[in-house]
């Protein structure tokens, strides 16, 4: 698969989500497989006015490439000189645009999934971005319609090839539905039959089997994968495992879980000051410690801690309990060939 000049060995996305997508959890999904992966969306006004807590979101390593910056905003201008001046900055191999946040405090102003009740202004914005940055391939990220009697995903799909983005990712959920109900895939087989350029399906994909249905499905080129990864970033190296060897992946045990959130965790407190690492530690380890004998107690006991040397304790705690064998090999690269 291409986007743009730049080509995606393994067309399995992270998807960008806010408070989620971070320098840490990034470079665990890379580690497990992720082929292309996205930064949590970035506000255009906060970059123009060069808003330190905004710049800090948008830094990566290059361990972390291909990735995208994808960027939010309301006004053409003011998107397309904060992709100019995200590209001069830091140079991604992808600047996206979303226009599929529904939470209102993004919608109100006219950004995010807003821009689908008014696809002249998503043309403006898109256009400004195109030309702002003409040798950094720009995709999109858009969501179906408003509402259920306004689906208008394809007629912005073609729209914004004729502009000249280089891809398209399409979660096919309305904004009134937020997260609720179901994806439709349907609209993603429409869109990928209407345009030539790549449609990444998004939406509903939880495990490999929900991969292979989506591709089966819509005929899409890849698959963003955004909640499913909570957790359980590992989902990555399973569908790379069940696309080659026709079989399904093992779960990881419960120590090899362990293993991989302590490292989480380790990464967590190396990049964030005390406070921010707790809180987030305590988000992702709500996900990672489900779904096994013991999970609740454990994970009970996690949520009360604030400090880092409390949630350290309670790890070793778990590792001598749990016996962890060997940790998970991070290195997946025979098996992210031919996806």
């Amino acid at each position: 698969m291409k986007i743009g000049k730049l080509q995606i060995d393994n067309p399995l996305f992270l998807a960008p989500m806010a408070g989620v997508t971070d320098h840490p959890f990034r470079v665990i999904c890379r580690q497990h497989g992720a082929g292309v992966v996205y930064t949590e969306f970035v506000s255009s006004n906060g970059i123009i006015r060069e808003n330190m807590k905004t710049l800090e979101m948008m830094k990566f390593t290059e361990d972390e490439r291909p990735i995208g910056i994808q960027l939010f905003g309301e006004y053409p201008e003011v998107v397309g000189k904060s992709a100019k001046m995200v590209v001069e900055m830091l140079n991604p191999d992808i600047i996206d645009i979303n226009y599929g946040c529904p939470v209102p405090k993004v919608t109100k102003k006219g950004a995010g999934s807003a821009a689908l009740k008014d696809l002249c202004l998503m043309d403006d914005i898109t256009q400004a971005v195109v030309e702002a940055v003409p040798q950094t391939p720009v995709t999109v990220k858009m969501r179906a319609g408003w509402d259920a009697n306004h689906i208008v995903s394809t007629e912005a799909g073609i729209r914004m090839e004729e502009i000249g983005v280089s891809a398209i990712t399409l979660h096919p959920r309305t904004t009134s539905q937020q997260f609720s109900g179901h994806a439709n895939w349907e609209l993603i087989k429409e869109l990928k039959d209407e345009v030539n350029l790549p449609v990444i399906g998004n939406g509903d994909v939880n495990s490999p089997q929900d991969y292979i249905n989506m591709k089966t499905t819509t005929g899409c080129d890849g698959v963003m994968i955004g909640r499913a990864a909570l957790g359980n970033p590992w989902i990555f190296k399973q569908i790379v495992h069940s696309h080659k060897t026709q079989s399904l992946a093992e779960e990881p045990l419960v120590a090899q879980r362990l293993n991989i959130a302590r490292q989480h965790f380790t990464m967590l407190r190396d990049y964030y000051d005390e406070k921010l690492c707790v809180n987030l530690t305590k988000k992702h380890f709500s996900y990672y410690f489900k779904g096994f004998p013991g999970a609740s107690a454990w994970r009970k006991l996690l949520m009360k801690t604030n400090t880092v040397t409390e949630l350290d304790s309670v790890l070793k705690e778990m590792t001598l309990t749990l016996k962890p064998k060997k940790s998970m090999e991070f290195s997946y690269s025979s098996e992210l060939k031919n996806l």
